[in-house]
């Protein structure tokens, strides 16, 4: 017997795979990346956490089609901020039950509890995710709270044991916790992390973007990173904040931008909009300068794309706050 997972990283998702194992059922732990999950490249983390949990894992790149068919227009909404999180669940769950036969698989699980999350983990709401992935066989386990809920069609089948599972309820953390303790795990994302689309500040940046441009895949990078200016002719402009983010604005893929720095002296690393019109690249040139270490009144060379654009730093970082995105 094998089932598919649905796998965050987190600790929900570590220990209903565990329940599973624990069982002598095959795991295959699948992320499915839509391109919101993390600000950095935790694969490897993951692939350690399945691990422990006894899962084998693999990443399913759905960032096109989720861009394409699910993050605008939601059948379900919003939350707080610009997580369809309804819809969003229902087409992983769709997905991953569309590969249960390619991996030779027979039901699904999921690290969710029932009452944790305000928007998708509601009993309703756990229906709607239900009814949008089309199971309507019953495939869909949630082991950390299956005893609160409808025996699903593996607990039916006596393919899971339901005794040997849980009855999870609300946003307290305290029993997952002790399982923790009690596998000897210590390394787990802790609660809180999550999805992008929650953020306040990531949301602003997407509506912000989408005011201005059609979103494709390569810009989900580009919104992950950086301080983010919109100038007056409309250009954005994307500046790294410390030396990692420096780096990865360095080895962004990008056919919308072109990349500017200054050529003397230590600065960050930035982007800005390719039809970027000449006085949106100047002062461009000026933000930048004002973000490197350089003196009042002198002039300096940033390069911009191929040329070179001579400017002087403002004289405060308040004359730039005006631009910000966030």
């Amino acid at each position: 017997m094998k089932a598919l997972a649905l796998f965050s990283g987190g600790l929900d998702s570590m220990l209903a795979i565990k329940l599973i194992t624990m069982q002598n059922i095959e795991v295959l732990a699948l992320n499915m990346n839509i391109g919101f999950g993390s600000r950095i490249d935790i694969s490897e983390l993951m692939k350690e956490r399945a691990k422990m949990a006894g899962a084998d894992f693999e990443i399913i790149d759905v960032r096109d089609y989720y861009l394409k068919n699910i993050l605008f227009e939601p059948k379900f909404g919003y939350g707080k901020n610009f997580n369809p999180c309804i819809d969003c669940h229902g087409f992983m769950f769709k997905t991953a039950r569309e590969l249960l036969d390619t991996y030779g698989a027979s039901f699904l699980i999921t690290g969710e509890v029932v009452g944790q999350r305000p928007m998708s983990q509601r009993s309703d709401a756990l229906k709607s995710v239900q009814k949008l992935a089309g199971d309507e066989e019953g495939l869909i386990l949630r082991p950390l709270s299956a005893k609160i809920m409808d025996p699903t069609k593996p607990e039916v089948e006596g393919w899971v044991d339901r005794e040997k599972l849980l009855g999870i309820s609300g946003r307290s953390r305290e029993i997952q916790l002790s399982l923790a303790k009690k596998f000897g795990w210590d390394d787990f994302e802790k609660p809180g992390g999550g999805c992008l689309l929650t953020d306040i500040n990531f949301t602003k940046k997407i509506r912000d973007f989408i005011a201005h441009d059609n979103m494709s895949v390569e810009d989900i990078d580009i919104l992950k990173n950086g301080r983010h200016l919109r100038l007056p002719d409309g250009a954005k402009l994307i500046i790294g904040r410390d030396k990692e983010e420096n780096e990865r604005i360095e080895n962004i893929q990008v056919t919308k931008y072109i990349f500017l720095k200054a050529t003397q002296i230590p600065g960050p690393s930035s982007l800005i909009s390719k039809n970027a019109t000449k006085e949106d690249l100047e002062l461009a040139a000026r933000i930048i300068l004002t973000f490197a270490k350089t003196e009042k009144e002198k002039e300096y060379e940033v390069r911009v794309g191929d040329n070179i654009i001579k400017a002087k730093p403002f004289e405060s970082r308040n004359e730039i706050y005006k631009y910000f995105i966030t």
